[in-house]
């Protein structure tokens, strides 16, 4: 059997790193690894890894000789072998809209949706994180089979044993002195900014200058910027800020951190898993939500923390997280259980046991 992974242009990351990790690490014989890669990247992956150059000949060769495909994105086309599975992870549960279902679809064109539609007909499967994120997914990309809850496979690193001691080491080696606040700012992109490529005088909605004038030095600001976020905000360097937006693994950076700032991105629902606090820094709530994207859910209504509109005011409760936990803490529940019910740290045998099962059922598209 051949299985070959995708990840986000060619890395080593993701559901796609997850499972492959877990299939070396029982064992399963008979099997053959491919990775299409960009030489960009390729340092991150493991010594002995086989890849080929995405967007070659050779990619598409893996491709179209694959028993099975893992991706966590769209794939350009290709034809699947007869009896191959085709099994599109995705990347997160949408709070934004996502594909067709985005307001405001500008920074795409008909061409490269009707491209994106052309994959998904290709796929066999589609994850679940949740039964409740499932239904989004399920409905902007078309499928009408079942969508299997599994949780999402990399996710179980948040649920190991060893988290703790990862924690520790992932704290050391980014610089956190022990017990020092590490704020994890993770930021959604913005399309209409993309679509305009960005002003060139911006700022971070949540000011560094600001952070460490008013929190000092027991807090340091660990800056996770979306890879479409404009580069005009990248290397800046502030005192107290940590730069992090190219740190190969996000769930380092989860379980390194005492609390996430975010807004409408997917990292919220995984962080959640950690049990720390999440503040919402949504300053352009209203035109997000009516003019740019729109939302599968009320943010008002199932946010496990504080939506907040100024700097001022994320930095008030990030001075005050234990007030914040002891207000929030039943809303937070209730956020777990409706969207990380499926993560018990073993997703990645789940997914396994579906992939490499005689009968594989494919969900349909």
């Amino acid at each position: 059997m051949k299985i070959v992974y995708y990840s986000f242009g060619g890395r080593y990351s993701d559901n796609p790193r997850a499972l492959h990790r877990r299939a070396l690490s029982r064992g399963v014989a008979g099997v053959e690894h491919v990775w299409l890669a960009d030489p960009r990247h390729a340092g991150s992956f493991p010594v002995g890894t086989t890849t080929v150059p995405l967007g070659t000949p050779a990619a598409l060769a893996a491709l179209e000789s694959a028993d099975v495909v893992v991706a966590d994105n769209h794939l350009p086309p290709f034809t699947k072998a007869p009896g191959a599975t085709y099994l599109q992870t995705w990347h997160g549960t949408p709070l934004k809209r996502i594909h067709r279902d985005a307001i405001n679809q500008a920074h795409g064109n008909e061409a490269v949706l009707a491209r994106l539609d052309d994959d998904v007909t290709r796929w066999d499967v589609l994850l679940g994180p949740s039964a409740a994120g499932a239904v989004p997914l399920r409905a902007a990309f078309g499928v009408t089979g079942e969508v299997p809850v599994t949780g999402y496979p990399r996710n179980d690193a948040l649920l190991a044993p060893d988290a703790g001691e990862r924690r520790e080491r992932v704290r050391a080696a980014l610089g956190i002195e022990p017990g020092r606040t590490a704020v994890l700012y993770a930021p959604t992109w913005r399309d209409d900014d993309r679509a305009t490529g960005g002003d060139p005088d911006a700022r971070l909605p949540l000011d560094p200058d600001r952070f460490a004038q008013r929190l000092g030095e027991d807090h340091v600001l660990l800056l996770r910027l979306h890879h479409l976020v404009p580069e005009t905000l990248r290397g800046r360097r502030v005192a107290g800020v940590v730069d992090v937006s190219e740190h190969p693994d996000v769930n380092d950076l989860y379980l390194a951190a005492d609390v996430l700032v975010s807004d409408y991105s997917s990292a919220v629902f995984d962080f959640a898993l950690t049990g720390r606090p999440i503040l919402f820094f949504a300053y352009d709530l209203e035109h997000y939500r009516d003019v740019v994207r729109g939302f599968y859910f009320d943010l008002l209504e199932i946010a496990p923390g504080p939506v907040l509109q100024t700097c001022e005011e994320v930095l008030d409760a990030l001075a005050d997280l234990d007030g914040v936990e002891v207000a929030w803490e039943e809303r937070y529940e209730a956020f777990r259980a409706r969207f990380c019910h499926a993560e018990d740290g073993r997703a990645a045998d789940r997914v396994l046991d579906l992939l490499l099962a005689p009968a594989t059922a494919g969900v349909g598209a």
